[in-house]
């Protein structure tokens, strides 16, 4: 069956910049979670960034926290891991917690701290996006279903 690379902090891990997590009970993500075809990774913290940390934001082309501390090349380090994984796992998708600087992939926040949110992705949505690899949020997980069901019946006939 094909894997799914998910965000850590909705798999339950506490990942989130604030040593919290964002735990997922959808019942399709509960299903692939209890068959173990989830790989979860946080960017972030395969960076070598850690929890709890400041908030970061997007702010043209670089990735700021709140400190003022450009952390850009953590969180490219961390996503170019995240493709790794994604790689070596044949992942067919991913689902990755909308907003997030890293993980956003429809919208995230506007760089001013401010909790303005734009369209944008994060750096390792980016990066999977550029790579071929689905993502999407965790607002689209009945949509995941049906593209992970037609992969997983496209897979048995070859």
């Amino acid at each position: 069956m094909p894997k799914i690379l998910v965000s850590a902090c909705l798999y339950g891990e506490c990942t989130k910049y604030d040593g919290t997590n964002n735990i997922l009970k959808n019942p399709f993500f509960l299903r692939w979670k209890n068959r173990g075809e989830l790989i979860p990774v946080c960017p972030e913290v395969m960076g070598g960034l850690p929890t709890p940390r400041p908030c970061s934001e997007i702010c043209g082309g670089k990735v700021i926290n709140t400190l003022g501390e450009d952390v850009t090349e953590a969180f490219n380090k961390g996503a170019r891991e995240a493709l790794d994984i994604a790689k070596n796992n044949n992942v067919t998708f991913a689902i990755l917690k909308q907003g997030s600087p890293s993980c956003g992939c429809k919208k995230i926040h506007d760089g001013t701290f401010s909790g303005n949110k734009i369209s944008g992705m994060g750096v390792t949505a980016r990066l999977l996006t550029d790579n071929g690899i689905v993502v999407f949020d965790e607002d689209d997980i009945a949509l995941a279903n049906l593209l992970y069901t037609h992969a997983g019946k496209k897979h048995t006939h070859h």
